[in-house]
Formats: C-alpha cells, structure tokens, sequence
C-alpha cells in the first residue's frame, strides 16, 4: 500500500475503506454520480486506483457508454439506453462466477469476466435517478457549484435531489482537496 497521502487521498482511501467494511464480500455497485464537470470519472478511476492499494479487484464503467442512439430521448434519460446498461453489464456483473459481462454497449468491447469479491465503479451523471438508484450498493454524489448548470441538470437536482439520496456527498469544487460532507442532522 502507498504511504503517500494528500487531502484526495484521504478521501478516497476513507470511501473505499466505508466500502470493503459494509460490502468485503460479493459484487457490489458503486455509483460516483455528480453533475457535468463535477469530475465523477477522475474521480471512480481514483477511487479504483485506492481499491488497487490494498489489492480488492474493481472493475470500472461509465455510464455514457450506455447512450442510445435516440435523440428525441427526454432529458431526464440522459440518452441512457437502460435495458442494454442492466443486461450488458449489471445483471451479468452480479450474477459472478463465468458470466462475461461488457462496460460498454459499443459493438466489439470485449466481454470480461472478474473475480468473485470485484467491485464494480460506475461513473456518470443522473446515477441517482428513479430506475437507477436501486441498483447501487454505493453511491457517492460529488457536489460543484450549480449556477450555470444546463436546464436538465437542475431540474434534476431539483426534483431526484440526488444528495439526499447518495450514501456519501463529496464537496469537488476543488478536486485535489475534496471534502466529505455529512447531510445528517445529528
């Protein structure tokens, strides 16, 4: 294990350690969701990397290699092409054993197959949406600040209010010095 360590570090290293404690065993889904430019696939590959650190197996996905070809998809679809994204990836991921599952529904990705205990990282936005949130064992929210954010993405922060729904909210306005936040009110 890396002795370093900096304040992205320690966030990281917390996260996955909140992870192998409630999830050791099995096939868990950790969702890094965030809106555009909140940095969740810098973010899922380092928090792969920490996973690395201690040698649990992760395998990493994002969720826009699951877009549709549909154009006239609504905004709150993000253009996610759902029934391919749960049976190219997230049934097959779960059933373990031999079953070869694909990170992307892009035609000649190889399918893989992974060790029992891999966790699997999932990054992209809208993670926290109805039809999604239920499949996460995990799932981490990174907050930016939202001003200038597209109609979609605040509507969605508006009405799924994916901070109230994610296990852990991350402050990300400045990635090499993320803060973990805490939404409870004890």
């Amino acid at each position: 294990m890396s002795a370093a360590t900096n304040p992205r570090l320690e966030v990281l290293r917390e996260l996955r350690d909140e992870v192998l404690h409630n999830y050791g065993t099995g096939r868990p889904l950790v969702a890094v969701d965030g809106i555009d430019g909140a940095g969740t696939t810098a973010f899922a590959d380092d928090l792969a990397a920490v996973f690395a650190e201690v040698g649990h197996p992760t395998e990493r996905a994002d969720v826009d290699d699951f877009r549709s070809g549909d154009t006239e998809a609504s905004a709150e679809s993000h253009f996610l092409d759902e029934a391919a994204f749960r049976s190219a990836l997230v049934i097959p991921f779960r059933a373990g054993g031999e079953t070869s599952y694909r990170t992307s529904a892009t035609a000649g990705v190889e399918e893989k197959t992974a060790p029992a205990d891999t966790v699997l990282i999932v990054a992209g936005p809208f993670l926290h949406r109805p039809g999604l949130v239920g499949l996460w064992n995990y799932s981490v929210f990174l907050e930016v600040p939202s001003q200038s954010a597209p109609d979609d993405e605040r509507r969605y922060l508006a009405e799924v209010r994916p901070r109230t729904r994610a296990v852990a909210i991350v402050d990300n306005a400045d990635p090499e010095r993320p803060v973990r936040r805490f939404a409870d009110s004890c």
